[in-house]
């Protein structure tokens, strides 16, 4: 097929690096003509989800310049450095410590003192004796495992009777039965033990809520809801500011306000940087049928990037994020199968030439992804010394191919099976995508096995992309409004098991969520080929995802809305009725 554009491709000369690429933006390129869109009939049509604020010139950004000095900052932190030295020498405190300030999302400025006290409490562990203490055991264990150190689940062996089941005396330990559950959130295959933790904890606590205080009972909701280890600790951080703080959390509490509006004015700023580049990217006003949401895609970056130092790779992991959205609507929403088969093979082949061919939308897009590429290539060659370009490449062509699959899948009328569409949606997921620009952006453990490993799906990036391809299929398949031609794995499983219902295929694929978190904890734990930087942002994906696939009955996403707000427009406050975890903090 061949369709006559009036946009030239051909690459310029006098770029440094990568050799032979065009320097030029897209924008000045669209100003040179309106493209006539192909009027061919579509395949199909699929109606994507928006948020309900919908573009972002909706929601002006307000910065805040009134953000503390960074040396009155220095200054407190070095204070409450000063004051953990004195009030965390007891194991325990030391302990409950850690626990807060990763709770209020300023541990990145205490890491040195994080890493002595676990490494200390990591060579101690076979002369602990503190058996008895649900509380810190659990606290203990969890703190260690969110660390990487792979220790024993056998520890809660000494909780269970002689029938190998948890002691009845553990039911009245509501904060014993809290660090339990949110322990058993970092379990690995095969650590039965932790299943029946996490069950024994779930339901005692679950019960309890009927006569507990208020004060416990929002405890045990927040943790119940948001367990800690499967949360963003952003959006939960305001759980955990008590209205009343007394001793060494009332300064942590002060710290944390003031590192939130620090932060908060620098993601800001970061907004505005993003705005405008999608707005001189031209993607918006040429491509009206594809998303225009840079703030949800800011997001993705935002939460997978939290420390405040890797503010440029949030802005450059923003653009490719962006696109992976942009093609996902050519293919689903836009495109002939004829003409994804075409777009397909350009970019499989990266083929500037060829790419002249294209409907101009997709030469639109084209140039739009070839441009972002080798600028970041570029950026990372400086930077780090490492040409991450033919990586890149490689990695959106086998996005395109697994939208390309599920095009003809969904052309034909034929679902394939569970196993063959969870397949090719781990890849069609886009989670590769973002994972391998986010190992070149950090710049850590730069190798050749390190490149090669993670073009070729490691298990820490599939198990991440399975949470977010089954969390998705269980939105979809809760939204009326779907009309099926994505298609889902829950889709796939009602067809495979006939005389299932709805909600069976719903614990199924529940069951393979947890086991997805399971196989991504394991890969997590040391020895670990990547960065802990790099194995954070990929538990932050699956953190993620509930936020960006829990629809309402409205089809809007309350969660992520709210989220969203907290974060951008709202000023830190400490509410009563959001007041949580009093006896941790």
């Amino acid at each position: 097929m061949a369709l006559s554009c009036g946009v030239s491709l051909t690459a310029a000369s006098g770029w440094p690096f990568p050799q032979n690429r065009n320097t030029e933006r897209v924008k000045p390129i669209l100003k040179e003509f309106k493209p006539t869109l192909p009027s061919t009939k579509k395949w199909s049509v699929s109606q994507k989800q928006t948020l309900a604020f919908g573009p972002t010139k909706q929601y002006p950004i307000t910065i805040n310049n009134d953000a503390s000095d960074s040396a009155g900052f220095a200054e407190k932190v070095q204070t409450f450095k000063h004051i953990w030295r004195k009030e965390g020498e007891e194991p325990i405190q030391g302990l409950a410590m850690i626990d807060a300030i990763q709770r209020l999302c300023i541990d990145y400025h205490f890491q040195e003192e994080i890493d002595s006290i676990l490494t200390r409490q990591s060579m101690l562990l076979s002369t602990i004796h503190s058996d008895n203490n649900l509380y810190e055991v659990a606290l203990r264990f969890r703190l260690l495992r969110q660390q990487g150190y792979h220790v024993s689940a056998g520890v809660f062996d000494n909780f269970k009777d002689n029938e190998g089941r948890f002691k009845q005396k553990l039911s009245g330990d509501i904060m014993g039965l809290v660090s339990l559950y949110e322990a058993s959130q970092l379990s690995i295959r095969g650590e039965d033990v932790l299943d029946e933790a996490g069950d024994y904890s779930y339901q005692l606590l679950r019960s309890s809520l009927t006569h507990l205080d208020n004060n416990q009972a929002r405890l045990v909701r927040n943790s119940l809801d948001h367990p800690h280890h499967k949360s963003l600790a952003s959006f939960t951080a305001k759980y955990y500011f008590n209205d009343e703080p007394k001793g060494w959390i009332s300064e942590l509490q002060e710290l944390a306000k003031t590192e939130c509006e620090r932060v908060q004015s620098q993601h800001q700023h970061e907004i505005v940087e993003i705005l405008k580049w999608w707005k001189d990217l031209g993607l918006s006003t040429e491509l009206r049928f594809a998303r225009d949401q840079p703030l949800k895609w800011y997001m993705w970056s935002m939460a997978c990037l939290t420390d405040p130092s890797l503010s440029e790779q949030r802005i450059e992991l923003t653009k490719p994020v962006s696109m992976i959205y942009i093609i996902d609507d050519i293919f689903d929403v836009h495109g002939t199968l004829d003409e994804l088969v075409c777009f397909t093979e350009v970019i499989n082949r990266w083929d500037i030439a060829a790419a002249e061919q294209l409907p101009d939308y997709m030469k639109i897009c084209f140039k739009a992804l070839n441009n972002i590429t080798d600028e970041i290539s570029y950026k990372i060659y400086n930077k780090h010394g490492w040409n991450p370009d033919d990586s890149l490449r490689k990695a959106w062509a086998s996005l395109c191919r697994a939208f390309l699959v599920e095009a003809r899948w969904f052309a034909s009328g034929k679902l394939p099976s569970g196993e063959e569409y969870l397949k090719n949606g781990i890849v069609s997921s886009g989670v590769h995508v973002v994972l391998v620009h986010i190992f070149f952006l950090l710049g850590q453990g730069l190798s050749k096995e390190n490149e090669e490993l993670i073009s070729n799906f490691p298990p820490i990036i599939s198990s991440t992309a399975t949470i977010l391809r089954l969390w998705d299929d269980l939105g979809s398949a809760k939204d009326e409004n779907q009309d099926g031609h994505d298609g889902s794995y829950v889709e796939c499983y009602l067809r495979e098991n006939e005389g299932s219902s709805f909600e069976d295929a719903r614990k199924q694929v529940v069951h393979m969520i947890s086991d997805a978190w399971k196989q991504l904890n394991q890969e997590c734990l040391s020895p670990n080929p990547f960065s802990s930087t790099f194995s954070k942002a990929s538990l932050n994906i699956a953190r993620m995802v509930p936020l960006m696939y829990d629809y309402d009955v409205n089809h809007r996403l309350p969660s992520l809305e709210e989220h969203m707000k907290s974060l951008f427009y709202e000023n830190v406050s400490v509410k009563k009725e959001e007041k949580a975890h009093d006896s941790i903090l």
